[in-house]
C-alpha cells in the first residue's frame, strides 16, 4: 500500500493515513499504518536490520488524515512533550447531522473510557476516572441536513471529537460508534484531520502540511473544502 508522505526528513515523517487502517497493530490482526511506513523506510532507504519509528500521536481507525511520526529517539521524545504542552496545533473538518445553534463554540467535557467495551462517554467532573477535553469548533457551511465544521483540539482524548459533537446532538456522518441511531451501516466516517502545525523539534523551524479528504459523498457537497 502507498501512504501519501506530506513531509519528511531525518528526523520526521507526516503521512496521510488511509480510512480504515489501524495506526498499530491491534486484536484485529490488520496491517497497520506503522509497520507499513517501517517496511517502506527499510525499502527506500534499503536500511538494514529493524527501523525506528515512534508513535507520536493517534488517529481512530476509520479516521483518515494527516498524522506524525518521530524517525529518531530524540524527535519522539521532544514531539511526545509538545503532544503534553499542546503545542502541536491539530485541526480536523467533520461532517455532522443538523446545525448547530451556535456559528462557534467551545465544548468541553469530562470523558470516560470503558476499555472492554472500547467507547467514551461523558461524565461528570467528579467522575474518577474521568478526563477533560476541550475542542472549539466552527460551522462553515450547513446544507442538506448537514453541517460542515472545522475542529481543533486542545486535548487528545480517545474518540474525543466523535463523543463530544454527539454529545450535543450532531452526531458525526457515518459514524457508528457514536451516531447508531441515524447512521447507517457501512457509510464511512466523516471526520478527517486535515491540518497540523508544529515547532520542528530539532531545527526549530514551522511546519504546516494538509490533507483533505476524497472528492465523495458527503464532502463533495462543499466546493470549498480544498
Amino acid at each position: 500500500m502507498k501512504i501519501p508522505i506530506l513531509y519528511e526528513d531525518n528526523h520526521l515523517l507526516i503521512v496521510e493515513k488511509p480510512v480504515n487502517i489501524p495506526v498499530q497493530g491491534d486484536s484485529s490482526g490488520d496491517m497497520d499504518l506503522l509497520n507499513i511506513l517501517k517496511n517502506d523506510i527499510k525499502v527506500r532507504y534499503q536500511k538494514p536490520g529493524n527501523v525506528y519509528l515512534g508513535l507520536v500521536h493517534r488517529l481512530d481507525r476509520p479516521v483518515g488524515g494527516a498524522i506524525v511520526f518521530a524517525k529518531t529517539s530524540k524527535a519522539a521524545s521532544r514531539l511526545s512533550d509538545m503532544i503534553r504542552k499542546n503545542t502541536i496545533e491539530r485541526k480536523y473538518v467533520a461532517v455532522v447531522h443538523g446545525k448547530p445553534k451556535r456559528k462557534k463554540d467551545q465544548l468541553i467535557h469530562y470523558l470516560y473510557k470503558d476499555e472492554r467495551k472500547n467507547k467514551v462517554s461523558v461524565v461528570s467532573p467528579e467522575h474518577p476516572k474521568g478526563k477533560k477535553a476541550i475542542l472549539d469548533y466552527e460551522v462553515i457551511e450547513s446544507k442538506e441536513g448537514l453541517s460542515l465544521l472545522a475542529v481543533k483540539l486542545h486535548t487528545g482524548r480517545p474518540h474525543q471529537i466523535r463523543v463530544q459533537l454527539s454529545s450535543i446532538g450532531h452526531p458525526i456522518y457515518g459514524d457508528q460508534k457514536y451516531g447508531e441511531h441515524i447512521n447507517k451501516p457501512g457509510q464511512q466516517i466523516a471526520l478527517w484531520a486535515n491540518a497540523i502545525q508544529l515547532e520542528h523539534p530539532v531545527r526549530k523551524e514551522p511546519i504546516e502540511v494538509n490533507s483533505f479528504p476524497q472528492d465523495k459523498f458527503p464532502w463533495n457537497l462543499w466546493d470549498g473544502l480544498r
